[in-house]
């Protein structure tokens, strides 16, 4: 008991010691008005705010301009940019959590071009009104896939979502069991199908799926079958799976005898 008393008594201030100056003494300090010209007067009162919580909880007792020297420290901290340049080391060349694919420079320089002043986003400038967003790569998205028509987003998941709920809301779509897949970010396939507003059918099982499962499943509430990339996992062994081309060859099919 006494050694207690005398450790309580040991974090009691005595009478005239000194203690941590006020926020506003704080704030008179020259190296606070450099912050306040910086980053602003309420970024700067609370940034005091924590370096004087740091110095009581660190029992310091610091002069104003220290303080004000620790809160700017603490704002520049902030101030940094929280996408950093890393090295890639880990053998994987295009990692998701370190941005993917890297762009060329000559889209760089597009890019911070068209950053830099107002730009026809969607204006055709040929009639003089307005035009659509899409224009700027549709044509360059079907020469390349092929496609009747395109569009473009942000994320994977948001194609899909699209996707599904432009062709096959209030219908069925037929997927394979082994495709079900959940990857980073929440992203589960069954859940996005809900939210596109259309029905899902599972066919074959886990690590097997024919063509005759995707026939069989198909009906006149049928609009698409989903052809899903496995991402971050693979099934080994005894599998069985239809290729994007065989499923198209189907669908082109069914197409034409329901018409």
């Amino acid at each position: 008991m006494p050694k207690a008393d005398t450790a309580r008594r040991e974090t009691i201030p005595q009478a005239g010691s000194p203690r941590l100056p006020s926020v506003d003494q704080v704030l008179r300090s020259p190296a606070a008005a450099l912050a306040v010209d910086q980053f602003g007067r309420p970024a700067v009162v609370d940034a005091v705010r924590a370096a004087l919580a740091s110095a009581r909880e660190d029992r310091q007792v610091l002069p104003g301009n220290e303080l004000a020297a620790a809160a700017l420290a603490l704002l520049e901290a902030r101030a940094q940019p929280s996408l950093r340049p890393v090295f890639n080391l880990t053998g994987t060349v295009l990692h998701t959590n370190l941005g993917r694919a890297l762009l060329a420079q000559v889209a760089i320089d597009a890019a911070v071009s068209a950053m830099q002043t107002a730009v026809a986003l969607e204006f055709d400038i040929a009639s003089g009104r307005r035009g659509e967003r899409d224009d700027h790569v549709r044509t360059l998205l079907c020469e390349l896939t092929g496609a009747e028509d395109a569009t473009v987003v942000n994320n994977n998941a948001a194609a899909v979502l699209l996707a599904l709920n432009t062709l096959a809301k209030g219908r069925q779509t037929i997927v394979s069991r082994g495709e079900l897949i959940e990857i980073g970010g929440a992203f589960r396939l069954p859940e996005i199908m809900s939210r596109a507003g259309t029905k899902l059918v599972e066919v074959g099982t886990t690590n097997r799926t024919h063509t005759r499962d995707y026939a069989g499943a198909s009906g006149p509430t049928t609009a698409l079958v989903l052809k899903v990339h496995p991402s971050n996992y693979r099934i080994e062994g005894f599998t069985t799976g239809v290729s994007a081309h065989a499923l198209a060859g189907l669908a082109r099919a069914r197409r034409a005898a329901d018409a």
